[in-house]
């Protein structure tokens, strides 16, 4: 099917598709923005399309996993507490430099237990700690995601093991 004919046919569904984002997102802006989002994926996509199955499914899925994707980014950035301690704690400057003696001495003696741990453990562990995905973590050391998943979750028994008294 050549580029034309792809085009043709997807804009043939595009009145279904625009109800369809409306149904997700009941908001007339962003249905044309994951209509827009939609029709980008699909054109950029083409090659993986087959001429013998349904372009209508296909561009339904597309649209589906796009606002999945979309609603999950906002909930990761707007993850926020309700309760007014926890905002209160959120609004706190996270600065260390001007903390008292005793939670720097405890910052201190938590990583240095984190530290003691074998390289295999801690590294992981400390990139994901400083905010890096698993996927990456992966990438960068070379192991398998299910081996970095699960020695960032040893990593993390063992510390709550060795610092049990700290919680």
């Amino acid at each position: 099917m050549t580029m034309l004919e792809f085009s043709d046919q997807l804009v043939q569904h595009e009145e279904l598709l625009k109800r369809f984002a409306m149904k997700l997102t009941a908001d007339k802006d962003d249905a044309k923005d994951l209509l827009q989002d939609t029709f980008l994926k699909a054109l950029t996509h083409r090659k993986q399309f087959e001429d013998s199955t349904n372009l209508k499914a296909w561009a339904y899925t597309i649209m589906k996993n796009t606002f999945i994707n979309n609603y999950r980014k906002t909930q990761r950035h707007n993850t926020i507490s309700e309760s007014g301690k926890d905002l209160l704690f959120l609004a706190q400057n996270r600065d260390t430099t001007n903390a008292d003696p005793e939670s720097a001495f405890c910052e201190k003696e938590i990583n240095e237990a984190i530290d003691r741990l074998d390289n295999e453990f801690n590294l992981p562990f400390k990139m994901h700690h400083q905010g890096y995905k698993y996927k990456e973590i992966s990438d960068i050391l070379g192991l398998k995601i299910g081996t970095v998943k699960s020695r960032i979750y040893f990593t993390r028994k063992k510390l709550a093991e060795r610092l049990e008294g700290y919680a």
